[in-house]
């Protein structure tokens, strides 16, 4: 791992990032769509009064964290590590002095930082026009920031082991797709976890995907104390360490049989 040409790279990329900021912003834009929708819908539900113990300022609090924490924790690069391999252009990432995961890593960091340019202002605006309630002490603070390092964790390697199976299928990039859909489906972005059925409620918590951006939202809103989240920790670090460890079978397996010509 050459960490110092790493670096080096992450810095080249976020200043290639700057200079198309203008497309990045509107991507971050379509991504912020969503949430938002679903923010005006169960803050118009709960009006004055409480849904399923939410209010509907907590509500608001609730979606614009999650927008805040979708954006940290999403992960682009999944998208093209399977056509990297597809096409052969693997090659030349593999005769840099680096791993190539540094290539993933560089656009994540430069990604996050030209998104967060222009969400967090955005965010801060949305909330002092709709004025949320968080009621997070410091103990939900600081479970908040390993909630959301373990978040991008585990949603960057579990995306990039469903990439990585390119090497074996020219289609890896639908399974990254059903990944997203179970993300927004079971992670809170419909609805808060809390809110769900019982039999969605119950995969939610079994399955990785509530801890890729729903559980830190979680942490820091208060909706998760104790031995719940205790509980979440242990399932996210869990799943995390699954993560990274089919990404790296999957990466010395599929190495094994690549072939490419061109690149």
């Amino acid at each position: 791992m050459n960490h110092r040409g790493g670096w080096a790279l992450i810095q080249r990329t976020w200043l290639s990032w700057m200079q198309y900021r203008s497309f990045f912003f509107l991507l971050a834009f379509g991504w912020m769509i969503p949430p938002l929708i679903y923010l005006f819908v169960w803050s118009t539900a709960a009006g004055s009064q409480d849904v399923g113990g939410i209010s509907r300022g907590e509500f608001v609090a609730y979606y614009l964290i999650l927008i805040l924490v979708n954006q940290l924790t999403y992960s682009q690069t999944n998208w093209t590590v399977g056509d990297e391999i597809c096409y052969g252009r693997m090659n030349q990432m593999l005769l840099y002095p680096m791993s190539p995961l540094y290539h993933a890593l560089a656009s994540e960091i430069a990604g996050k930082v030209v998104y967060m340019i222009f969400v967090v202002p955005v965010t801060v605006v949305l909330a002092l026009v709709l004025r949320p309630e968080l009621h997070a002490g410091p103990g939900e603070v600081l479970a908040f920031i390993p909630a959301l390092v373990l978040a991008w964790l585990l949603r960057f390697f579990w995306g990039y082991w469903l990439a990585l199976l390119a090497f074996w299928a020219a289609r890896s990039d639908a399974l990254v797709a059903v990944q997203d859909a179970l993300v927004f489906l079971l992670a809170g972005q419909i609805a808060p976890v809390a809110l769900l059925p019982g039999a969605l409620q119950d995969l939610a918590i079994a399955l990785p995907f509530r801890y890729m951006v729903g559980f830190p939202v979680e942490v820091i809103t208060g909706q998760v104390s104790g031995s719940a989240m205790i509980t979440g920790f242990v399932i996210q670090i869990g799943w995390t360490v699954a993560a990274m460890l089919l990404y790296r079978v999957m990466w010395q397996r599929g190495l094994r049989r690549y072939t490419a010509i061109g690149g």
